[in-house]
């Protein structure tokens, strides 16, 4: 009995550990990136947007996320950017900055406002950390295939909005149904 379960705490420690060793793809996913945001500061957000819009969706679905932002960056009424797309929201700043009147706005810290920007987890109050290796390193090839390849662009028909099927914004009824792709349904102006 004492053999059995030496064996049986040895074989639970021994995959507890080999478990460990493989989950690197959760722990600190960002070690194995293919580019960083130093490097390639454009497709790092798009890669963001595409990792916490849709790292849940289909293939087709985060391709999809990917050419919206695409689409506004296109768009006259959207920030030139691909950054400036993704952040654009409005902001306030921060309590650490706003007690120095003396400081340069250049030193001023600037936040998002909660629930208020163009993207809901830029600013949806929750740390934007990326905790799934696979999904992150999926969301790093679709962007740069979206930017540099083309690959899919238009697969929504130039869609500049989105939003998740178990809501109902206001907007929606304001501009063109495109169609839907997997849980998000998307719009363009007419």
């Amino acid at each position: 009995m004492k053999l059995l379960l030496t064996w049986a705490f040895l074989m639970f420690t021994a995959t507890t550990v080999f478990a460990q060793a493989n989950a690197t793809t959760f722990h600190n996913a960002e070690v194995d990136e293919l580019y960083s945001q130093q490097s390639q500061p454009e497709l790092y957000c798009m890669a963001l947007n595409v990792y916490f819009e849709a790292k849940s969706e289909p293939l087709a679905g985060q391709y999809a996320v990917a050419d919206v932002v695409l689409n506004r960056v296109k768009d006259t009424r959207f920030p030139n950017t691909i950054c400036d797309v993704v952040k654009q929201g409005p902001t306030k700043e921060s309590w650490k900055t706003k007690q120095f009147p003396e400081l340069h706005e250049s030193e001023r810290i600037y936040n998002p406002i909660r629930h208020k920007c163009q993207f809901s987890w830029y600013c949806d109050g929750k740390a934007d950390n990326v905790v799934d290796g696979d999904a992150w390193r999926q969301a790093q090839v679709i962007a740069y295939k979206m930017v540099y390849a083309d690959r899919y662009r238009g697969i929504t028909e130039g869609a500049t909005h989105y939003h998740a099927d178990y809501v109902s914004p206001k907007w929606a009824s304001t501009i063109q149904l495109v169609g839907s792709i997997s849980t998000h349904i998307f719009y363009r102006w007419p």
